[in-house]
C-alpha cells in the first residue's frame, strides 16, 4: 500500500481542501479518530480556520466532552481498558446532540459538550445553530466502529510500538483498547483518510 510522507501544515491544508468540496451546501460529520498521542483533537482544531477561509463554516465538538458518568465510566475501576473500549464514550449522547442533529432534515441545533469528566457534572454549554453546508469535526479515541453517522472519518494511527512509546504513563492501561479496537474494528481498513502519524513532526497518508 501506498503511504505518502507529508508536512503537517500541508495535510492540514490537502485535508481542508478535501472537506471544502465535499458535499457542498450539505452538513457534513466528520470523525477525527485517534488516541491521545496521535493529536486528534489538535488536527480537528487546526482544521477549523482553513476550512472557513475556503468558504466552509466549521466547529470542533471534541468528543471528550461526551463522557458517560463516572458512576458509570468508573463502574469496574478506573483501570478497566475494556470498559474504557465499550463504555467511557455517551455514544448516544453523541448521536442525540450533534450528529442527528444534522442529518438531512436535521435542526442544525448542536450541543457543543454535554458532561464535564473533571467536574463529573453537566457542563451547561448553550446550544449552537450550525449553519447550512457546516462542517462539524468531532475528534477523539475510539470514534469509529460503533454505527455513528458520520459523512467522513480521518482516522490517525500509530504502529504498537509508536503508541506504547508515546502515550503518557498515566493512560498506559488504555493500550489493550487501542489493540482490541485495531483488530476487531480495524478503522484503518475503512476510514476515508488514514494518517499515520508515528512521528507526529512527519506525517504520512496511507493509500493516497
Amino acid at each position: 500500500m501506498r503511504v505518502r510522507p507529508i508536512a503537517p501544515d500541508l495535510l492540514v491544508e490537502e485535508l481542508a481542501d478535501r472537506l471544502a468540496a465535499d458535499r457542498a451546501g450539505q452538513w457534513l460529520r466528520v470523525a477525527v479518530d485517534g488516541p491521545p498521542p496521535a493529536g486528534p483533537d489538535r488536527l480537528a482544531a487546526a482544521l477549523v480556520d482553513p476550512l472557513r477561509a475556503r468558504g466552509r463554516a466549521a466547529v470542533h465538538v471534541p468528543a471528550g466532552g461526551f463522557l458517560r458518568p463516572a458512576s458509570l465510566r468508573l463502574e469496574y475501576g478506573r483501570d478497566n481498558p475494556d470498559a474504557f473500549y465499550a463504555g467511557w464514550l455517551d455514544e448516544a449522547g453523541l448521536r442525540r446532540e450533534v450528529l442527528d442533529p444534522l442529518a438531512p432534515g436535521g435542526s442544525g441545533r448542536v450541543l457543543p459538550s454535554l458532561w464535564d469528566p473533571a467536574t463529573d457534572r453537566a457542563t451547561r454549554a448553550p446550544y449552537l445553530t450550525v449553519p447550512p453546508g457546516a462542517a462539524v469535526l468531532v475528534s477523539g479515541p475510539l470514534l469509529l466502529g460503533g454505527g455513528l453517522p458520520f459523512d467522513v472519518a480521518f482516522h490517525l494511527v500509530l504502529s504498537p510500538a509508536a503508541l506504547e512509546r508515546r502515550m503518557p504513563a498515566d493512560l498506559r492501561w488504555t493500550l489493550p483498547a487501542y489493540a482490541r479496537y485495531a483488530d476487531e474494528v480495524a478503522p484503518d481498513s475503512f476510514a476515508d483518510v488514514v494518517v499515520r502519524v508515528d512521528d507526529p513532526r512527519h506525517p504520512a497518508l496511507v493509500g493516497a
